[in-house]
């Protein structure tokens, strides 16, 4: 049974441009910023994957920048490319192995899990320190439910398109 999405290919392809730019916003803007008696510290999401990588669990950073920014990105850049192909009414170059890969990709991209965790530290942390949300924290928010509805189940709907 398949479900119906309503949006046109140039509505997902509109939204998967968002979508890329608020991954980006995501990505190189602080996540959190805290303070404690004068001294400030910010985080974006490749601080949080660097500092895992100098610890102990380095194979856990590997992990984190996979599931929290290379599947995403690696997402969106195939959504874009598959979907300004479909806006022609064309089969992109390599549209198999693009489809696949987005099937492939899909339960790696964890950007809720991470959006979760980053929630949990900012109300744990609020407790203790100055906690301030950043502009990547509001951007991973909204990336998060626009991949749930640009890269979900229904992408396999494109098959039948073209």
């Amino acid at each position: 049974m398949e479900r119906y999405n309503g949006l046109t290919v140039q509505q997902r392809l509109a939204l998967t441009f968002t979508a890329a730019i608020l991954w980006l916003f995501a990505n190189f803007y602080p996540v959190m910023s805290i303070s404690l008696k004068g001294l400030k510290n910010s985080a974006t999401l490749w601080d949080s994957v660097v500092a895992l990588s100098q610890g102990p669990i380095t194979f856990m950073a590997m992990v984190a920048a996979i599931s929290i920014i290379i599947a995403p990105g690696f997402q969106l850049v195939l959504l874009v490319w598959v979907l300004s192909f479909a806006l022609a009414s064309r089969r992109a170059p390599g549209f198999k192995p693009a489809m696949r890969w987005l099937e492939t990709l899909r339960p790696w991209s964890m950007l809720e899990v991470c959006l979760l965790g980053a929630m949990v530290a900012v109300f744990k942390l609020a407790g203790m320190l100055d906690v301030l949300p950043g502009i990547g924290l509001f951007a991973l928010a909204v990336l998060s439910l626009l991949m749930i509805r640009i890269a979900g189940r229904d992408i396999r709907e494109l098959w039948g398109i073209l």
